[in-house]
């Protein structure tokens, strides 16, 4: 290895932050030439725990090196055909894949879903999701205006949709601008399942999509656990209307009346002596923790157990034009 590539290469992992970049700056300069000594970099994670340098660098560098990534996964060397299918999807998400890679990667997700009906599921809590009757899965799909459904992991579909960049801007017929987003409706757990999608969620309005599955579906709901800000939000919609509602901070915090199984707070007994009078008082106009109203009303996100859950989930897209394989980012399976 030439000495200028590979002191650049040995900065990359300065502690240094303008060290770094002007490595990064350097190599992606090079394009091409230092392709095979940066693969190996891919797996070093950053101390802030965000995206190595290495992938930084195939993300930077862009369309030039795909055809050099392309050769590696065909000819080697085969340590770095592993890492190179990673860089590919960094850069181009499935579409710059050859049809042999895509194949691998279809088989590999069958074989996963597999053994997912035998490992317990782990859904994030601590984020927004929606739920809707599992046997409305036609009806949601269509209330969502959803494209491009293929069977996905759980792990692949959260991470798809809550790690992974989940938008693309894309030009509309009357030529706007607009945004396309990636979608994850889960397995069905005890009758209902739950849709992920961060972007999707905040750009349209997690209430408002609620109301329309629930015009399909007979009910949808929202429901966002907002640890940081300690903001606490769910709706319940049926037949296209919100029914109960909850928001922290919203200037009328409730919606609707409470629902029956709130009753059971609202009238506890504040001189209950084996009760915290501070809950007493939190719930005395309903409950505000949407992750027991999901466990009540629907199903709460948590570790799912196997015996639980029923068919596979679905990875979708928003928009006609963008189908799945155009997302940029290798995703667990």
């Amino acid at each position: 290895m030439p000495d200028s590539i590979e002191s650049l290469v040995r900065d990359l992992t300065s502690d240094d932050r303008a060290v770094r970049t002007a490595a990064q700056d350097a190599l992606v300069a090079l394009g091409p030439v230092a392709v095979e000594h940066v693969l190996p970099l891919l797996d070093d994670r950053r101390a802030s725990g965000g995206d190595s340098e290495g992938i930084a660098f195939f993300r930077r560098a862009s369309h030039s090196t795909v055809p050099h990534l392309q050769e590696i996964r065909r000819r080697g060397p085969g340590s770095l055909r592993r890492p190179a299918l990673r860089a590919l999807l960094e850069v181009g998400g499935e579409d710059g894949l050859d049809s042999r890679d895509r194949q691998v990667i279809e088989r590999l997700v069958r074989i996963k879903l597999l053994s997912e009906k035998q490992d317990r599921v782990t859904l994030p809590r601590e984020t927004r999701w929606l739920a809707f009757p599992a046997d409305e899965l036609e009806g949601a799909v269509g209330a969502l205006g959803l494209h491009d459904l293929r069977p996905a992991t759980s792990v692949m579909g959260v991470a798809a949709t809550t790690v992974a960049k989940d938008s693309i801007e894309t030009e509309a017929p009357d030529g706007r601008r607009v945004d396309a987003f990636r979608v994850f409706i889960t397995p069905e757990f005890k009758g209902w399942r739950l849709v992920y999608g961060d972007s999707f969620l905040d750009a349209v309005g997690g209430p408002e999509l609620a109301e329309k599955i629930s015009e399909r579906c007979g009910e949808g709901h929202f429901y966002n656990i907002d640890t940081y800000h300690n903001a606490n939000v769910w709706w319940i919609a049926r037949k296209g209307r919100v029914v109960r509602g909850h928001s922290t901070y919203a200037d009328s915090e409730w919606v609707g009346d409470p629902l029956p199984f709130e009753l059971t707070y609202i009238e506890a007994d504040a001189d209950d002596p084996f009760l915290d009078p501070d809950l007493v008082e939190r719930y005395s106009e309903g409950v505000t923790d949407p992750d027991m109203v999901a466990l009540k009303l629907s199903v709460e996100p948590g570790r799912m157990r196997p015996a639980a859950m029923r068919g596979h989930g679905w990875l979708a897209t928003t928009h006609p034009a963008v189908p799945n394989r155009l997302f940029q980012g290798a995703l667990p399976i």
